[in-house]
């Protein structure tokens, strides 16, 4: 509003003509009255623009757009123009991007619809939108007012359940519109546009401009060019991964680190056989009847399936897995191999097959192209495949079969137990194994004739328990992740782990700084206890060396000097002369027995 005011003052100075446009949104028609109340499915066009009544929390929008279309009338040098735009798609899809991504990311089983969801919500694809803005800048029409929006009449329900349908779960669940207000992830204006029912058609838009338009049919219509946009914009894009090697060399431990770093599904033959059995099972079980509310949309294609069939497939795997001792045939191995892995989880994130497939026929089977596929690809010199499910990366694990051996040979008892590691199964699946790829169509040839060629690491060489130079190799030959990366809270938690760590780093880095300061001051102890312990030893034996030293003397002086010095001492006490040293001298020179 202050930008057209401003530049409406400064038109005497404009050399050409300027043009303004306004990009509204259809929420200033929110609370529209009907233009027959007998027949509400009228739409609105552009000439209905001064009915136009607003949604309460748009009452800024419907002045500016006033002000804006007021500030042009009768203005030669600036032509003033107003859009209402219905809801933009596309891209990194705006509004609808929540949705979007609990659908990719599969962590709920339906999306949310607010209240029925019956209501009509205009939208258009935002280049289309970017088409209608073109339009007018380079034409400069006489209406002053349009409207942008496809020419769909899409409910919300339709809308949220074509995105369920084609990213995420397949079903949608009704929730009260209370509900809505209670999302963080949504502001009050993207819940007014949800909840939106408005009846518009583009009439101007549609007899006089000249659009390339790309989604002119609506959002349901266009939802392939509409889903690819909003992988590439958010670089949204699968990673498809097989590890393939011997047994033991550790490519279920590789996979599971890996699935972690790049948040990928592990597809292994077991567990896809497993689920598939479980899942044949449940639908020819007979259902409850339904629970009485009824607000869960349960469009499942699986519902209209035969259940002849189904019961069929189900009896000849059991009968199959009879007959081969708990093994299934290739057939059925690959017919649910293929449904895993077009599964939306693996087609929205991607997946790393755990040492699947083994041989050369199987991997064909495995990643063969449908029939009405093939004409095009056939004509080349490359193999036909699809290219939905087959992998980007594939990497082959191996390792020195004495090397391999080893691993084995130390693993934990309670490991090897039951497993394919017990001696004589692991010595035949590493002998059956070198058999296969010795032969010259092995599954690695497979992949070097689709250019898919594979990364060979060999393990042995790393001498890691854990493989973790060859998970790092992996990644680095795969490179960054194609995800939504952490959410806040992922992140949060990622942060209070990390401060944890440190915490508890910091705090045993102190108790060891403590302990090894005891350790001193305890050794300084000791030292100084032994050497005082070692002082007093000393002394004692000098002790007793000076006392047996003495020993020889003292008899000698008794023997031969201290009876004559006793007399004299003696004598001199008695005489008491004033020289006594004098006199002892003098007496012990006349008495010395040597003398006499």
């Amino acid at each position: 509003m202050w930008a057209v005011s401003a530049l409406s003052e400064e038109t005497s100075h404009f050399e050409k003509r300027k043009i303004f446009i306004l990009l509204s949104t259809m929420l200033t028609w929110a609370r529209s009255k009907p233009l027959d109340p007998d027949d509400p499915e009228i739409p609105f066009t552009e000439e209905d623009y001064r009915r136009r009544k607003p949604h309460p929390n748009f009452l800024d929008h419907i002045n500016a757009e006033k002000l804006v279309l007021k500030t042009g009338k009768n203005n030669k040098k600036f032509s003033t123009y107003v859009v209402a735009s219905g809801l933009i798609y596309g891209g990194e899809e705006g509004i609808l991007h929540l949705f979007f991504k609990m659908a990719w990311l599969g962590e709920v089983p339906t999306l949310p619809v607010f209240g029925n969801g019956a209501n009509i919500v205009p939208a258009i694809h935002v280049l289309d939108l970017a088409g209608v803005l073109q339009n007018i800048a380079d034409h400069v029409p006489k209406v002053h007012y349009l409207l942008a929006v496809d020419e769909a009449s899409h409910t919300q329900e339709d809308i949220l359940k074509c995105i369920s349908r084609n990213v995420g779960p397949g079903k949608v669940q009704k929730f009260a519109k209370e509900n809505a207000f209670l999302s963080k992830e949504l502001s009050q204006g993207q819940l007014d546009h949800l909840l939106v029912n408005l009846r518009m058609e583009a009439l101007f838009v549609k007899e006089n401009f000249n659009i390339r338009w790309v989604a002119q049919a609506g959002f349901v219509e266009s939802i392939a060019i509409i889903l690819k946009e909003y992988k590439q914009s958010r670089g949204l894009l699968p990673i498809k991964i097989c590890i393939l090697g011997p047994p033991a060399v550790g490519k279920s431990s590789v996979a599971e680190e890996v699935c972690k770093h790049y948040k990928l599904h592990h597809i292994k033959i077991k567990d896809v056989i497993t689920d598939a059995i479980a899942r044949l099972e449940l639908l020819v079980t007979p259902k409850e009847e339904p629970e009485a509310e009824g607000e869960e949309d349960n469009d499942d294609d699986e519902e209209e399936e035969n259940l002849e069939d189904i019961q069929e497939l189900l009896d000849a795997v059991k009968e199959s897995m009879e007959q081969n001792g708990g093994r299934l045939d290739d057939q059925y191995v690959i017919r649910f191999m293929k449904e895993k892995l077009k599964s939306m989880p693996c087609k929205n994130q991607g997946y790393i097959l755990d040492g699947f497939p083994k041989t050369y026929d199987q991997a064909k089977d495995l990643f063969n192209q449908e029939e009405e596929e093939e004409e095009e690809e056939s004509r080349g010199k490359i193999p036909p495949f699809d290219k939905l499910t087959i992998p980007e990366f594939v990497f082959a694990l191996d390792a020195p079969d004495d090397f391999l051996k080893d691993r084995v040979m130390n693993l934990p008892e309670a490991t090897v137990v039951g497993t394919h590691y017990v001696q004589d199964r692991f010595l035949r699946s590493l002998s059956n194994y070198r058999d296969i790829n010795t032969e010259d169509e092995t599954v690695y040839n497979y992949f070097d004739e689709l250019e898919i060629h594979p990364h060979h690491i060999d393990v042995g060489k790393f001498e890691h328990p854990e493989n973790k130079l060859a998970i790092g190799q992996i990644i680095k030959n795969v490179g960054k992740p194609r995800n939504y990366g952490l959410t806040d809270e992922e992140k949060a938690e990622e942060e209070r782990k990390a401060a944890e760590e440190r915490l508890a780093k910091e705090a045993a880095e102190e108790a060891e700084r403590e302990h090894r300061e005891a350790v001193e001051t305890a050794e300084k102890i000791a030292r100084w206890e032994e050497w005082n312990k070692r002082l007093e030893e000393v002394k004692r034996e000098e002790r007793e060396l000076l006392e047996a030293q003495s020993v020889p003397l003292r008899n000698y002086l008794m023997t031969n000097v201290m009876p004559t010095l006793m007399r004299g001492l003696n004598e001199c006490c008695k005489v008491r002369p004033d020289d006594p040293v004098d006199f002892l001298a003098e007496y012990l020179f006349r008495n010395n027995p040597e003398m006499e």
